[in-house]
This record gives C-alpha cells, structure tokens and sequence, in this order.
C-alpha cells in the first residue's frame, strides 16, 4: 500500500485503512472480469457459526448484501492477483457496505447512469473477459449462470452498481481542494524520522518522426471508405462493416460502437464531424491523427450521441519509415555536434504536438508530473531509457502504439533523482497530493458519517459483533 510504503504514521488510523480500501478496491473493481483459469481457494479466515448458509446478512437502503457476496469479494481480488490474508471478513463486509450506500445516495441524489452507459461498459468489460478465457460460455459457467442472456442481466445490475457508486464519490470529493498552507501543514506535521521515501525517479525528453503517408496511399483509404459508406446506404449493415474492416481495436468487436458527450476526450475532428451528423447521417471520409474515418449516429439524446465509426489507417511504405529515421539520424548529429539543444530541435523538428511545446519532455501519464519512478515506469520505456548515460542521445528508434502506427524516435534522460527522504520543495508535487488525498477521506468519512444516521441500515447475525471502521451498527 502506499501508506504503508511512504510510513505515513501521523495519519489517524480510521483514514489509513479508509485509504487502503479506496485505493486496494479501486484496482479490484476494475480487475472483477477477470476470469480466475482455477478456482480461487477460500479465504483463510472461517466463517462463525458451522455450517454456512447463504442469505441477507444486511440491508442499506434498498440494496442487501448477501453472506456470498462476502466470499466473492475475497475470490476476486484473488483472481486479479492480490493477497487476501489481511483483509477479514468484517472487513469486506464494511467494504460492501460502503458500496450499497454510495449506491442507494446516487439514486436520492439523482445521479443517472443511462442504459447506454452501462451497455458499454458491458462490451468493454465482456470484450476483455473473453481475450483472457477465449469463450463467453467460460466466463457464464464461471458467474455459475445459465445462459449468456441470463449472466448479461446478472452483470448490468453490477456495473450500474459500481457505476453509481463511483460517480456518488466523485461527486463527494470533486469539490475538494487543497491550499499550499494546508499542504505545509501536513508535511510539517510528520516527524522527520517518519518522512516518506521516494523512490528513485528520471525524466526523459523525446523527438519523433513520423513517417509521411503519399497522397496516393491516402486517396486507396478514402475510396475504400466511400465504398463501404455507399454499401451501408444501399441496405448492408454499418456495425458489419465496422467488425469487418476498422482498425479501432476500442470499438471494431463491438461494431465500432461509441457514446459521447462534447466533453468526452475525443479528438476536436472526430466531435466536430459526429456532432454535425442527424440521426441515421452516414459522414464522408474525414481525417483525425488516428487515420481516416467514417460516422453513423444512432441516436442523439439531448447532449449525448451514441455512433458507429470505422477507422482505416493508410499502410507506411518502406520508403517513408527509412526516410523518418534518417531525418533523426540527422537531427541526432546537430544535437551532438552541439549545433542546437535537445529541447530546440524538439520544438523545431518533432511531430509529437504532445511533446513539441515542451521540449520534447514527457508527462507521466500517472501522475501528470514530469518525472517517472523507476519501479513504476512502462516496461518498454524503461528498457529504452535505462542504459542511456547522463545526455546521452538514443540512435533512433521503431516505435508502435496499440493502434499499430509506426514512428521514429531518438530519447534522452534530461534529469535524474536519487531515491531520498522526502522534500518539501522537490517533491512539493508529491506531497500535496497525499495531503489532497488526507482531505478528501476525510470529507467521505464525514459524509458516511451523515449519511449513516440519516439511512436504514440493519445488519444481522455474527456481523453485528464485528467492530466496523463506520458506524454502521449506529452505537
């Protein structure tokens, strides 16, 4: 755990094991469709009471927890590779318990969480159970269902569980925020034989070159797209289409499906085109970062738009990729005969409009910071950046993204940390998002505590001896 690894100590312990289960069941929620390949053996802690037989062992709201539902918590954190033997029962039932009631307050709050929402997270999540097992029927056995239609409807009410309850907690703590004051005081108040430790850290710079794509090969993209476009207006179907020929591997299993809103992180084409279209409107080929695309809206409910898209990519000929790398080869030797810094002839040369601006230096995308941590840093970054001397310059290197599109690039280490005690001014950044982090438990700790007393709860059985981090028994 983080707070564990960093000793945070001064920290009251009620906000700890709150930070523990926030952040140990953010990756399980995410991880619960993955699909054990043996069955996960039970947890160590038995149950009271003999012989178990499953039923209601609470109630929050208008949602109930089963004592089943206990031993699948403890089955998937399991099956996604986390260690159960110092989480009790008690303790997973507190941590249910506070899913029921973000749930059921999202609901008295009227939070919506609309169908298409949940169809697709359903796709998202079935998609990436199937890749691990190979089989939907595997995953329904698994759910112990019957059909696929029946485990679908099992796993909706689960997603729009999940789905309510994460939104009721960003809603709780999105007004949150932290003041260089408040972040001082934190750090002061943590005794210097007790500061954390970070770990070593680098940041890195980079210049790209991509390959240029002929006007001739994007021209054989944009027929094949007005091809097919033409076909769906004559009767054939547009989601076929999609899982036949886009190269979108977010959206081609799922017929090339999306929902957006104008704040969805899309690219500024692909809204503009999408929210330009009426319903049923079939777009003309049109071009993003990503390659070229095509648009049919389904439907348009107030600001939400749910679409299907094809993406088709124009195939980088040889020629283009060995002439990139030769532009870096170039770019490589005035860097090293000292004809122009690294960060100018990022901002000069790259074709990276992520990285250009800022001299070519990479932002974690963990942590919007700059710098990388060692132990943390993306495999494939870190065995490109890990042999580089201090200003050393990489020879130019392939790189391809999950998209499948090839670029060149030359890399640099432009700064290094050691690992260290913590810092208040080097590692301002860090520590103000555990201090921000200190607060916001704290705001949900004071929400539960309102919400507690203001919603039936009853708990029954060997639970009711358990002694919660909540107040849930209302003593």
């Amino acid at each position: 755990m983080l707070l564990k690894k960093l000793q945070l100590k001064t920290i009251d312990y009620k906000l700890v094991l709150t930070m523990c289960f926030l952040l140990f069941f953010s990756s399980m929620v995410s991880a619960q469709e993955v699909i054990p390949e043996i069955v996960a053996q039970k947890p160590a802690e038995p149950h009271v009471g003999g012989q178990k037989i499953d039923g209601i062992i609470a109630t929050v709201g208008d949602y109930i927890v089963l004592d089943s539902d206990i031993d699948k918590g403890f089955l998937e954190i399991q099956a996604s590779g986390g260690s159960t033997k110092d989480i009790t029962r008690c303790q997973m039932l507190g941590k249910l318990l506070e899913d029921k009631l973000y749930a059921h307050q999202a609901i008295q709050d009227s939070i919506i969480v609309s169908d298409a929402e949940i169809r697709s997270m359903m796709e998202d999540r079935l998609n990436y159970m199937v890749k691990q097992v190979g089989d939907i029927n595997k995953v329904v056995e698994y759910y112990h269902k019957s059909s696929v239609e029946e485990f679908k409807t099992y796993f909706a009410d689960i997603l729009k569980e999940q789905k309510l309850a994460s939104d009721m907690q960003k809603k709780i703590v999105e007004g949150v925020e932290i003041t260089p004051e408040e972040v001082r005081n934190f750090f002061k108040k943590i005794p210097k034989d007790e500061l954390p430790t970070f770990g070593a850290e680098m940041e890195v710079a980079q210049i790209v070159a991509e390959p240029k794509v002929s006007k001739e090969d994007k021209q054989k993209v944009i027929d094949r797209l007005n091809a097919i476009r033409q076909d769906v207006l004559d009767g054939a179907s547009f989601a076929t289409k999609a899982v036949l020929y886009s190269q979108d591997p977010g959206s081609s299993s799922n017929g090339g499906y999306y929902k957006m809103t104008r704040r969805t992180p899309f690219v500024k084409e692909f809204k503009d085109v999408a929210f330009s279209l009426q319903e049923g409107e079939i777009s003309q080929p049109f071009e993003t970062n990503f390659g070229f695309h095509i648009i049919m809206v389904d439907k348009i409910k107030g600001q939400e738009v749910e679409l299907r898209h094809i993406l088709i990519s124009p195939t980088v000929s040889e020629s283009a990729l060995k002439e990139a790398k030769e532009r870096l080869v170039n770019v490589r030797t005035k860097i090293m005969n000292k004809e122009i810094s690294f960060a100018d002839a990022a901002r000069t040369e790259s074709d990276e409009k992520e990285t250009r601006a800022n001299g070519g230096t990479l932002v974690n995308p963990n942590t919007q910071d700059t710098r990388f941590e060692l132990t943390k840093m993306d495999p494939q970054l870190y065995g490109q950046v890990s042999n580089l001397k201090d200003k050393e310059i990489s020879q130019p290197l392939l790189n391809v993204d999950d998209k499948g599109k090839k670029t060149y690039k030359i890399i640099t280490v432009t700064n290094r940390i050691n690992e260290h005690t913590a810092d208040y001014a080097q590692d301002y950044t860090k520590i103000k998002e555990l201090a921000l982090k200190e607060k916001q438990i704290q705001a949900i700790a004071k929400w539960f505590d309102t919400k507690i007393k203001d919603t039936y709860i009853k708990i029954i059985g060997e639970y009711r001896d358990c002694n919660f981090t909540n107040n849930w028994l209302k003593k």
